[in-house]
């Protein structure tokens, strides 16, 4: 069983990973590339968070390769404090979902942005910002295929920017409403990163390769069969390799880590920050904060759940656990703000093929001073 113990650890490194890297990032300047290099390899960039690689990830991977057999698949996968853009722990640390993501068929995974302490915009726009960085020539996108979908991804496939709008997704090149509701998740992902690449100036026509989800694959159901340890349940759902380092891990007490937060440090932040410094934490709004300071006041939080029954909604469903996670890391909006100025400023390699892929990697992607490290 995994122990709060090695979570804390894990926040601990990744606290001085992620302080380290920002100052960095601030007391440096890049310098921008105008002409990037055109050539090598076709390098393909798919962004996941393998929690964990399943079927969908492989299938995902594999047709991506078929598509540019000659190329360089590049697997960008979230990040530092191991929270997913859910706000939820991942199933495994970053670096082991990176071993599994190898000894599949990846040939380099690096590592992507914090998601979990980030809104949705935020994040894509970070993952848009390493898609550039990486010189990247293709894009695979998983998506769930409807009616109302196809002209969206022939527009995108066009290079036009089909931005997520509230309850409608709007053509921003043409001006146009092209559907009123809400989309599937992968499918406003999709959207989502039109818009961040758009923003950059990160020409995307022709670039993305759009993959039908296949049946009989369910996150959900994977993740529950891991945290009752029940692995041979789920046999038919992912790769080998990743049952094998699943088993590897839970052996070892370092899985599942789902569900499990640094409890202490949430309830000591929730408890004893004043109102200017949680007003300052990212995305806490003056409501937020009001909450938490009126509901202390009547007796300390004694549990997560007392916390989480007095967040109140945010257009994201997701926003309760986010909310958790910025407690436990306690990181502030300007942080984030200038984070994301500089991202990536360090392109870390947490694992990769062998040495000549590692090579074609480097030649490939847009330095802009920008140091490639590789995971230690």
């Amino acid at each position: 069983m995994v122990s709060e113990v090695y979570v804390e650890n894990i926040l601990k490194r990744d606290k001085k990973i992620f302080k380290k890297d920002y100052n960095d990032s601030q007391n440096r300047n890049l310098v921008k590339n105008k002409t990037p290099s055109s050539g090598g390899v076709p390098l393909v960039a798919d962004f996941t968070e393998y929690s964990p690689l399943h079927n969908g990830h492989y299938h995902c991977m594999k047709t991506a390769k078929e598509h540019v057999p000659d190329g360089l698949f590049v697997a960008v996968v979230p990040g530092i404090f191991e929270r997913s853009g859910r706000g939820l722990p991942y199933i495994l640390p970053r670096e082991v979902r990176a071993e599994i993501a190898v000894d599949v068929g990846a040939d380099i995974v690096v590592e992507g942005p914090p998601m979990g302490i980030m809104g949705s915009g935020q994040y894509s726009l970070c993952l848009c910002k390493m898609f550039q960085a990486l010189n990247t020539d293709y894009i695979p996108r998983g998506y769930n295929p409807s009616p109302e979908f196809s002209d969206i991804l022939k527009r995108i496939s066009m290079g036009h920017a089909v931005v997520p709008k509230p309850y409608k997704i709007v053509d921003k090149t043409l001006h146009e409403t092209v559907f009123k509701g809400k989309l599937a998740e992968d499918n406003y992902v999709i959207c989502s990163f039109s818009k961040s690449l758009n923003k950059i100036g990160f020409d995307f026509k022709d670039k993305f390769i759009f993959v039908p989800r296949i049946e009989g694959v369910s996150g959900t159901r994977i993740r529950e069969a891991i945290v009752s340890n029940e692995l041979d349940s789920i046999k038919d759902m992912v790769p080998s390799e990743t049952l094998r380092i699943l088993k590897r891990e839970i052996e070892n007490n370092h899985a599942p880590l789902h569900n499990i937060r640094n409890t202490e440090e949430i309830l000591k932040n929730v408890n004893t920050l004043s109102y200017g410094e949680l007003s300052k934490l990212n995305f806490f709004t003056p409501e937020l904060t009001k909450n938490i300071i009126f509901n202390r006041e009547e007796e300390p939080f004694t549990s997560l759940d007392e916390v989480l029954n007095i967040i109140p909604y945010g257009f994201s469903t997701h926003y309760k656990h986010r909310v958790l996670s910025i407690l436990e890391t306690k990181v502030n909006n300007d942080i984030i703000s200038n984070y994301i100025e500089t991202y990536p400023f360090n392109i870390r390699v947490l694992n990769y093929k062998n040495e000549h892929v590692l090579e074609d990697f480097k030649n490939k992607i847009i330095n802009d001073n920008r140091r490639i490290k590789l995971w230690q």
